[in-house]
């Protein structure tokens, strides 16, 4: 069974770019398809000590949003500016009967408003819960600004499951209608983690096989079923996590993650193109979590093991430290 979606897998891609190569053999975006490349703008929101924060894109004018003293993971902007979707964890220690069982994390997804945090009596205390059964992980909103996509276990509450059930869903930004946009969500090993809308209502996400991850997959959202030949039809990148899709649709960033070969790449909606933005230096590792988008799509923003947080721009150039290392993760741009 492996074997055969291994070679479909490895079909699809035969016409693509070697995705396999070495990071130091690949070329990085050209000028011409970058196009014009002007100074940041927007602000920064990230964790650190387990709170939110938010910063302007040069590392300036630092407050907490949210005092949480336990959010991670990705975070997302409303495009409007005024909300912020966040996760925080908690933690389930189950001792079954027989001494089965143990201790994970569980995740929820909170909204934070900055304004709130900047008002004449600042209130790092308010903040809103959008799921509540400890299984919503990394969201990411909508253009309108009316839903979030988000990663749902629906397992989560379960506390006898064997494993994790996880599936990309919509929620409205009240907490509600939550739609699950796989119709085979009971049926199929194949989970989808991580999603990030994309133009033409394609969609990115990490593809798992039970609990083993594959690869980035592009797919469409139309598509309801993710069974054994929608797997074989997918576009994939092997061993690539975090995807984030260019708010103007033409580029799709990417980690991957292998030590050998850990970077920030660029492709496009076909996988059909790879570009490496950022290579670690020696002895530093990514984090992997998605890697943030300026409003214009020329900028990224992203974190490294020691915690500091970094911008770069798309060419592999302007590469600018912004917060030292410390307990921080996860930086999200305004959009």
């Amino acid at each position: 069974m492996k074997k055969k979606i291994t070679l479909a897998l490895t079909v699809c891609l035969a016409a693509a770019i070697p995705i396999l190569c070495s990071a130091d053999d690949l070329p990085k975006l050209p000028a011409e398809k970058a196009g014009q490349i002007n100074q940041p703008t927007g602000k920064i929101a990230f964790t650190r000590d387990r709170s939110l924060w938010v910063m302007d894109w040069n590392g300036s004018n630092q407050f907490k949003v949210v005092t949480a003293e336990n959010a991670s993971g990705k975070i997302s902007w409303a495009p409007d500016g005024k909300h912020v979707a966040f996760c925080r964890f908690g933690q389930v220690d189950l001792k079954g009967p027989d001494y089965l069982g143990g201790i994970h994390k569980v995740w929820d997804i909170f909204i934070g408003y900055p304004d709130s945090a900047q008002s004449m009596q600042p209130n790092t205390n308010w903040w809103k819960r959008l799921t509540f059964e400890m299984g919503g992980r990394f969201p990411e909103y909508t253009s309108d600004g009316k839903r979030i996509i988000l990663t749902k276990d629906l397992n989560a509450n379960t506390v006898n499951a064997q494993r994790p059930n996880y599936q990309t869903c919509f929620i409205d930004t009240s907490g509600q209608s939550l739609e699950i946009i796989r119709t085979d969500w009971k049926e199929s090993r194949f989970m989808a983690i991580m999603p990030t809308l994309g133009p033409d209502s394609l969609y990115a996400f990490v593809l798992i096989d039970n609990v083993n991850p594959i690869g980035m997959a592009v797919s469409t959202l139309k598509k309801k079923t993710l069974n054994e030949n929608d797997v074989q039809n997918l576009l994939l990148i092997p061993k690539a996590t975090a995807p984030a899709w260019s708010p103007d649709g033409k580029w799709l960033a990417y980690i991957d993650n292998r030590l050998e070969n850990q970077g920030i790449f660029l492709t496009n909606k076909s996988l059909t193109e790879k570009y490496l933005v950022y290579k670690p230096a020696i002895g530093q590792v990514l984090q992997t979590f998605p890697a943030s988008w300026s409003p214009d799509s020329k900028w990224l923003t992203f974190a490294i093991g020691d915690g500091s947080i970094w911008i770069i721009d798309i060419t592999g150039n302007g590469l600018r430290q912004i917060l030292g290392p410390g307990s921080n993760e996860a930086p999200a741009w305004s959009k």
